[in-house]
């Protein structure tokens, strides 16, 4: 366990934003991109808004066959796992395929290809017996998500080992968290890892119109995302993809790679309470903070960011205020949090590593991205929520945190490696 985890590369595929520098681009200017959805007539739905990615696969690199092979969700990923290796430096000479993994996180896999080709076959649904003839050959890939994983780990040439996460909103996380423990424990020098998902579809859109999660607000679709306003109504879904090249430190160092962020802390919790439901008082995602933070021996104090989980519900914004005063104290009033769903919405699965893109990034350039939409602060989220503009502050340590339907609390520190080796 003393061997540390650094962040050397990162790829992103977000919401108007194809590459980590767009990405950031966009964060730190405190635009949204969510729209009224263009990928099918979401007329008959409650919720009529999401974050789509603007998204050309043969464009980013990808062959026809492998377009035809795999559903956006898997596309996403290769290409987001292509950048994060270019970005790391890390080639042939430094790379040993049997120590090398990948671990992807997904919450609902391949939803679109499925719905999509469960239409085709079951011509439009009026079919009970479905006939195989007319199913796509790749079916079977899109059914299974460890395919996810399965086509990174192809792609960059990973013997090592590989796994597919899906523990909800949390993927992105505990995908991550996962492959540390990995390195930490010696199975790995170098993990691929992050999580990807892309669910702006018909039944999903259904799915969450049912338990009433997402916003209704569709007369203004850049301002329907509002985490901790007194407004907020629910979130906007998104879709996109985080994936980071992660090396044992010294590994890192002997080749000179830039050293983007430490991995210092981890946890997580289950509330055994609720499907959708939190407790009020915040408690399981404050114990996977206290212990995220002792894994990385860091004080509360040292917290110089917090990335909130920031849905924009009306339970999730108090649940999550209760839980950083529970678990942070008097600093909870002190750090600056802020919610990055309020610009590129919720994308399931794929949105703790995006959040944990942008802890590495606001390390890296002493910038905290803004909460976009909160112009009427809800009194009972009463920290510093970061208001509309980013905001320039060193910062050393970062505080990443998700919760998942199922009652999932998962909790991360980023910290800055020596200033001097960076």
């Amino acid at each position: 366990m003393n061997r540390r985890v650094a962040i050397t590369g990162i790829g992103v595929v977000a919401p108007e934003a194809v590459g980590t520098k767009r990405f950031w681009d966009l964060l730190t200017a405190g635009r949204t991109a969510t729209r009224r959805i263009t990928f099918f007539d979401p007329s008959p739905f409650r919720s009529q808004v999401a974050a789509e990615v603007d998204f050309d696969p043969l464009r980013e690199g990808l062959s026809p066959q492998q377009v035809r092979r795999m559903d956006r969700t898997t596309q996403f990923a290769v290409v987001s796992a292509r950048e994060s290796l270019a970005d790391s430096g890390l080639g042939a000479p430094d790379l040993d395929p049997s120590r090398t993994g990948v671990v992807i996180g997904s919450a609902v896999g391949a939803t679109m290809s499925l719905e999509r080709e469960y239409v085709v076959v079951s011509d439009g649904g009026r079919r009970h017996l479905v006939d195989e003839e007319y199913a796509v050959r790749h079916l079977f890939g899109h059914f299974v998500p460890s395919s996810i994983a399965a086509e990174v780990a192809w792609d960059v040439g990973a013997e090592g080992p590989v796994a597919t996460v899906s523990t909800g909103c949390t993927s992105g996380l505990d995908s991550v968290g996962h492959a540390v423990e990995l390195i930490r424990e010696g199975t790995a020098d170098v993990m691929v890892a992050g999580a990807t998902d892309a669910p702006i579809s018909p039944i999903t859109m259904a799915c969450f119109d049912a338990i009433k999660a997402t916003t209704p607000r569709k007369d203004d679709p850049a301002t329907a995302s509002r985490p901790f306003d007194r407004t907020r109504n629910g979130f906007v879904l998104g879709e996109g993809a985080a994936v980071f090249v992660l090396e044992e430190l010294e590994h890192a160092r002997r080749r000179g790679a830039r050293l983007r962020a430490e991995i210092s802390g981890f946890a997580t919790r289950s509330n055994a309470y609720h499907m959708t439901g939190l407790r009020a008082d915040g408690r399981e995602m404050a114990e996977a903070i206290r212990a995220a933070l002792a894994q990385a021996r860091t004080s509360p104090q040292d917290v110089a960011y917090v990335n909130a989980h920031g849905s924009g519900t009306k339970q999730n914004d108090r649940h999550e205020t209760a839980a950083f005063k529970r678990a942070l104290g008097e600093h909870a009033y002190r750090v600056p949090v802020s919610g990055i769903k309020s610009m590129i919405g919720h994308s399931l699965g794929a949105i703790g590593s995006l959040e944990i893109a942008a802890c590495a990034l606001a390390i890296e350039d002493g910038v905290i991205p803004p909460t976009a939409n909160l112009h009427e602060p809800d009194p009972e989220c009463d920290l510093d929520y970061v208001p509309l503009r980013a905001r320039e502050s060193r910062v050393d340590t970062a505080l990443t945190v998700g919760s998942g339907f199922g009652g999932f609390q998962s909790a991360m520190v980023l910290s800055a490696v020596d200033r001097d080796d960076r």
